[in-house]
């Protein structure tokens, strides 16, 4: 089977939750501009931290930059539409991607597959940019930011590395996990391909 004849069956599992999606209209009270840059950076390695620009979330749920980097990092903060705490960073070049995936959504495309299989056909036909070399999304989940310390509260770091249109043959990787933390390629063939490194759950098997 053929790489791109591989699109149609994977878009029909689940894709990594990311991806940043766009937020839909909320009731909820969007926290300070401070707030959300603490809570977003949480994602960042330490030493990019500082550097990062920060996007985060009006009162109506849009997404809004609230802060300008300068290492050419990007982290997003938690959504406050959604259940659960989130926050995740990227390098620059997975931007025109994540931008569309918020945009499909705004337009009122919710389904994982489909969000999947346009950005990838748009990417193979040369109209949505992918980077060209891999590129690392870090995401960050937890119970909650707690500003008072500075920490979030049981957190949980995995991370992502875009590699669009890399294969088994090609990386040597494996299609699945073979053992807690180990890398795995996921979609291979596709505009979306990515190594997942997931690390053991504390207090999970294999930690």
């Amino acid at each position: 089977m053929s790489s791109r004849s591989t699109r149609s069956t994977v878009a029909r599992t689940l894709v990594l939750a990311l991806f940043l999606l766009s937020p839909l209209p909320s009731r909820a009270q969007a926290p300070t501009a401070a707030h959300q840059i603490a809570e977003a950076v949480q994602a960042a390695p330490p030493t990019q931290a500082a550097g990062a620009t920060v996007l985060g979330f009006r009162a109506d749920g849009s997404v809004t930059p609230l802060r300008e980097g300068s290492n050419g990092l990007i982290c997003l903060a938690d959504d406050p539409t959604s259940e659960g705490w989130s926050v995740a960073c990227y390098h620059e070049s997975l931007e025109p991607f994540m931008a569309r995936g918020r945009e499909l959504r705004a337009q009122g495309v919710t389904d994982s597959g489909e969000l999947a299989t346009r950005r990838w056909a748009e990417a193979d036909a040369g109209t949505l940019a992918m980077p060209d070399r891999p590129a690392t999304l870090y995401v960050m989940t937890g119970d909650r930011f707690d500003a008072a310390s500075g920490t979030v509260v049981n957190s949980f770091l995995r991370w992502v590395i875009y590699s669009p249109w890399a294969t088994a043959e090609e990386t040597g990787l494996p299609l699945a996990p073979t053992g807690p933390g180990g890398p795995w390629l996921m979609f291979p063939g596709t505009a979306g391909a990515h190594i997942m490194i997931t690390p053991p759950v504390p207090g999970g098997p294999g930690h």
